[in-house]
C-alpha cells in the first residue's frame, strides 16, 4: 500500500510539474524580430538576444532577411502584421515610416545618450549602428607610385585613376551617397541632383573600371590590382583589410556619409511593451559594444568606450560618428526610381 501511495504521489508531482511548465510556456511571450542575416544574425543570436530573453521572460523568433525582403514582408502582411520589431537600412526605414508601419518610440533614458544622427525626425525609428561611406584605396599601390593619399571626394576624378576606380551603382547606398555628394559639391543636392549626374558623366566616368554592386567582386577587383581606389563603406573596407590586403579607408574632408541601421516597433504589435524594450536594449552599452566588436557597427551611444584595438575600421567617437553627414532620405525615396532609370540610361551604359 505504501509503495502504491508513493507511486500515486510521484505521478501527481509529475503532472503538477508538467502543468507548471505548460503554464510558464503559455505565459511566455514570443517577440518576432525581422533583421539581417549573415554575421549580423550570428552576433544577435550570440550576444544580444539571450540577455534580453532572460531579463524579460520572452522568446525571440528571428526572421532573417535583407532590408528589401523585410520591407516587402511588412507590405505583404499589411493589416495583419506578424512582425513586432523590424531592422532595416536607414533608407528603407524612412519608407517604412512613410508607409505607417512604425509606431512612436516611447521615451526612455537611453535615447538621451545617443548621437544626433541616431535620431530619426519622425520619432518612430532609431539608428542603432552606423557605418560610413568614404574612399577606400590600395595603400601599397599609392606608395609605390608616390601618389598622395586621397583627402577629398574630388580625388576620384584624378586622371591617374583612369579605369582604376570602382563604385557601386546608385541602387546601392554607397553609390547613391557618391552621387549626392557630387551634387552637393557642385551647387546641388538631394532636391537638385542634376550637378551630380553631370559630374559623373563628365569627370568620373572616364576613371570607372566598374560600377560593381557585389562586395565579393569588389574585393576581387582590388586583390587583382585592377582597381586601386573606390567609394565604399567602412565595414566593407575593414573586412578587406582584415584579410591582410593593404586597404586603407578615409573619410573625405568634405565629410563621410552615415549609412545607418535602424529599428522600429511595428504599429499594432501585440507585444508593444516588449518591442519597445528590445529596441532600448539594442541601444544599451553592452549591446552596442557587441555590435561594434562582432559586427563592425559604429556605436551610436556616446557612453560606449572601446579599447584602441577595437576601434579600427568602424566609425567611433564624436570625431567620426558625430561628424558623419546625413542624407535626406525622404527626398531620395520619392525620386530614387527615376534616378535609377536615368543612371542606367546615362551613366552605366
Amino acid at each position: 500500500m505504501r509503495s502504491v501511495m508513493c507511486g500515486l504521489m510521484a505521478t501527481a508531482a509529475l503532472w503538477c510539474g508538467m502543468a507548471a511548465v505548460q503554464t510558464a510556456q503559455a505565459q511566455e511571450k514570443t517577440l518576432y524580430v525581422a533583421a539581417y542575416g549573415g554575421s549580423f544574425e550570428q552576433t544577435m543570436r550570440k550576444d544580444i538576444i539571450p540577455a534580453f530573453e532572460k531579463a524579460n521572460g520572452v522568446k525571440i523568433e528571428y526572421v532573417a532577411g535583407n532590408s528589401t525582403d523585410n520591407l516587402a514582408k511588412l507590405q505583404a502582411q499589411k493589416g495583419n502584421q506578424q512582425i513586432d520589431v523590424v531592422i532595416l537600412d536607414d533608407g528603407p526605414m524612412y519608407q517604412a515610416v512613410a508607409l505607417n508601419f512604425c509606431a512612436d518610440l516611447e521615451k526612455a533614458p537611453v535615447y538621451d545618450q545617443l548621437y544626433d544622427l541616431a535620431k530619426m525626425p519622425s520619432g518612430k525609428a532609431v539608428n542603432f549602428g552606423a557605418v560610413g561611406t568614404g574612399i577606400l584605396y590600395n595603400k601599397a599601390y599609392f606608395d609605390e607610385n608616390k601618389i598622395p593619399a586621397p583627402t577629398s571626394w574630388k580625388d576620384i576624378e584624378d586622371p591617374r585613376f583612369k579605369k582604376k576606380l570602382a563604385i557601386p551603382p546608385i541602387n546601392n547606398s554607397y553609390g547613391l551617397h557618391a552621387l549626392v555628394m557630387m551634387a552637393r559639391l557642385n551647387g546641388g543636392g538631394e532636391t537638385n541632383i542634376e550637378p551630380g549626374f553631370k559630374e559623373f558623366k563628365d569627370k568620373i566616368n572616364p576613371n570607372v573600371l566598374a560600377y560593381e554592386p557585389s562586395p565579393g567582386k569588389m574585393t576581387e577587383l582590388f586583390q587583382s590590382n585592377q582597381a586601386v581606389i573606390a567609394v565604399w563603406g567602412s565595414g566593407r573596407a575593414k573586412a578587406l583589410a582584415d584579410t591582410g590586403f593593404p586597404a586603407t579607408f578615409v573619410y573625405p574632408k568634405e565629410g563621410g556619409i552615415v549609412l545607418g541601421s535602424a529599428a522600429c516597433q511595428i504599429a499594432g504589435s501585440k507585444n508593444a511593451p516588449e518591442a519597445q524594450k528590445f529596441i532600448q536594449h539594442m541601444l544599451g552599452v553592452e549591446a552596442q559594444t557587441a555590435l561594434a566588436v562582432s559586427a563592425g557597427f559604429g556605436p551610436v551611444n556616446k557612453t560606449v568606450e572601446l579599447p584602441a584595438e577595437k576601434q579600427a575600421g568602424i566609425p567611433y567617437g564624436p570625431e567620426q560618428v558625430g561628424k558623419l553627414l546625413v542624407v535626406d532620405w525622404d527626398t531620395i525615396n520619392k525620386n530614387r526610381e527615376v534616378w535609377n532609370k536615368r543612371w542606367t540610361r546615362e551613366i552605366e551604359r
